[in-house]
Formats: structure tokens, sequence, C-alpha cells
């Protein structure tokens, strides 16, 4: 009995492993049942049994491979939860580039949601509640104590967005490394990265911030 129990977490994992990267490099439309089995090492009913069908293993995947990247790159990556916030931003802006960037495992999880996001799928929803929008509420809360003065949601949300927007835009490695001509996943360039993306949005927080406090005095001198 117990080398059956073994078997069948075997050959779970051993699935979870192979549509992770095949998921992760040819989206869940295009990913087949056929190539996760074969690269698995196993036959085509082993993931109706083990998961239902491609729809639950793709469910089961994004899960996770969600918890795998998380564990290897904490949203504040070393930051504790009383370090100054722009430390802080900083550790989030790493931790989701190393996500996404790592040719690694743990990049798998970062390459699904940038899949996910430009060809959503019905896990979509489920994402955007569950994971998505639990890192835009931790953004949300350290662009808020850099701001420092209350600010509006939309605005807070708008700054959460230019930031992840940064780093995305790193996801399309082919694109940035013929343009700059050089690895963009080695872990000193992504530090560059993070670096220059930190800078840059700072600059953009200081000026969302002086645009609103100078639209509340214009708007309290019109009274």
């Amino acid at each position: 009995m117990k080398s059956r129990v073994h078997s069948d977490s075997d050959t779970r994992s051993r699935i979870l492993e192979a549509a992770g990267e095949i998921f992760a490099e040819r989206g869940f439309r295009c990913a087949t049942v056929r190539r996760i089995c074969e690269k698995a090492g196993v036959n085509l009913s082993a993931i109706k049994y083990h998961f239902g069908g491609k729809e639950a293993l793709y469910f089961e995947v994004l899960n996770f491979w969600h918890e795998f990247a998380i564990k290897k790159y904490p949203p504040l990556f070393g930051a504790g939860e009383n370090a100054p916030p722009e430390e802080q931003l900083r550790a989030f802006i790493r931790s989701f580039l190393f996500r996404l960037l790592d040719k690694g495992k743990p990049a798998w999880f970062g390459k699904l949601m940038a899949r996910e996001t430009a060809e959503p799928t019905r896990a979509f929803d489920h994402m955007v509640k569950e994971v998505m929008g639990e890192r835009h509420k931790l953004l949300a809360s350290i662009i808020q104590k850099i701001v420092g003065a209350p600010g509006s949601e939309r605005r807070v949300l708008l700054c959460c967005m230019s930031i992840i927007g940064q780093c995305v835009y790193y996801y399309n490695t082919h694109y940035t490394e013929q343009l700059l001509g050089q690895d963009m996943s080695s872990p000193e360039e992504i530090e560059r990265i993070a670096d220059h993306i930190m800078g840059f949005s700072l600059r953009g927080l200081e000026y969302c911030c002086g645009a609103e406090r100078i639209t509340t005095r214009q708007m309290a001198l019109m009274r």
C-alpha cells in the first residue's frame, strides 16, 4: 500500500513539474495534455486520474508554483514588516523581478501569471483575488507609507500598476536582451534592473504626491 501511495505522489509531482514548465512556455491554450504526459513520463490517463482534466491541472499548477515561488522569493524578500517603506518597495520589486526573470523553476509562476494576464482563462478571477489582489494590497500599503499624506485610492492603484508594469515589461526577455545586448536573467542584471525601477518609481511617487497636494490646495482656494 505504501509503495502505491509513494508511486501516486511521485507521479503527481512529475506531472506538476512538467505542466509548470510547459504551461509557462506555451500558455494554457497551446499546451497539450499529450506533451505534458510525455515530459512527465506518464500515460495519458494519469492527468484525468490525478487532477480530473487539463483545466483542473492548470489551476493546481498555478497554486503549486505560486507557493514554490513565494517560498523562495517572498514579497518582502528579507525586508521586515517594520523596515522603512523605501526598503520594502525595493524588496518587493526585487522579489517580483526574480520570480519573473529567474530562468529556474521559481520563475515559472511569474511567467504563468504574465501569460494569464495577457491571455486570461477561467483561472484569472481566482488569481486576481487570491494572488494578485494580495500583492497589490501589500504594494499599495507600501506606496501609501512613502507618499505619507493620504492619497486617493485610485491614485495609489495607478502607482501600483505603474510599478508592476515596469517589472512585467522585462518579461519579454528576447526583446530586451536584443535591445540591451546582454542576458537579463543573471542575478547581477536583475539587481541593476531593480535599482533602476526603484529610482524611477520613487521619482514618480514624488511627482504624484506633489501633484495631489497642489490639487488639494487649489481646490481649497476655490471654495
